[in-house]
């Protein structure tokens, strides 16, 4: 069995930068994090793992700093890693972004895997389309917001989380899944396997090595348009109430009037 995981690195929301010229995030010489819901999906994978025996491949793409989050995924217990980079994808959307992430997926498998694997979404971004779309460009069975995933008779079995409530949901592979935080708790890298992914080979593929369209990559790709992007206001201190008792209570209450919160 061949499992697919699919992280991204995003920038620590403490500290986001905007491109004034083309609308997108600022990702180079900016401090990021793996994205949290994608290190859910990777525990899912190692899981399976550890029961059957699967081989764990993870992908990510973005510039060459998103090794970091693949080392980390390495040290976790992932068996190999590709990094798809190239500033031909630069200002992908969703579209052209899945469509990339299709096309490294069946380089690095050699074909369509039995299983890939997606965090519910990334917090940078909050559009949950990535793993829907590769869904359909690997032509695969698609199944949302799991909170468990079970081998089973040659297929899975998906515990899916809705507004209605939890679903079962079984079928054959090949499957895309995107995986919710009630899934599992992901585990701590051993010293030993950081050491051993620091030394790792990461392959690095671009639009040539993949063989994608020139059409359906980066900002040529890309149907929807940014018109504009801001990161979100920072929040302040708050004021301090040093008064106590009555005294306290009447500063509150002019504070929330002051704010049109109270009606005076």
């Amino acid at each position: 069995m061949h499992v697919v995981v699919c992280v991204k690195q995003v920038p620590d929301t403490t500290n986001v930068r905007i491109n004034p010229e083309t609308n997108t995030l600022m990702r180079e010489g900016v401090e990021s994090i793996m994205n949290p819901f994608d290190e859910y999906a990777l525990e899912q994978a190692l899981e399976l793992k550890d029961k059957c025996g699967a081989r764990v491949s993870v992908i990510s793409m973005g510039p060459p700093q998103a090794t970091a989050v693949l080392r980390e995924s390495l040290a976790r217990g992932a068996d190999d890693a590709a990094l798809v980079s190239s500033r031909a994808f630069g200002g992908a959307d969703t579209l052209a972004t899945s469509y990339t992430i299709s096309m490294a997926i069946r380089k690095v498998c050699g074909g369509v895997p039995d299983l890939v694997l997606f965090g519910k979404q990334a917090i940078d971004g909050d559009t949950a389309q990535v793993g829907p779309g590769v869904s359909e460009f690997l032509d695969a069975t698609l199944v949302t917001y799991a909170k468990s995933i079970e081998v089973k008779d040659g297929g899975f079995e998906v515990v899916s989380v809705m507004d209605d409530g939890e679903h079962t949901v079984a079928g054959k592979f090949p499957a895309v899944v995107t995986v919710l935080k009630e899934a599992s708790v992901p585990r701590f890298a051993p010293l030993a396997g950081t050491l051993t992914a620091a030394k790792a080979p990461i392959a690095v593929l671009d639009e040539k090595a993949l063989g994608c369209d020139p059409g359906q990559i980066g900002l040529k790709g890309s149907p929807t348009k940014v018109v504009t992007i801001f990161p979100p206001p920072v929040k302040g201190g708050g004021k301090k109430i040093t008064a106590s008792g009555d005294d306290a209570a009447k500063a509150i209450l002019e504070m929330l009037s002051e704010k049109g919160i109270l009606a005076k």
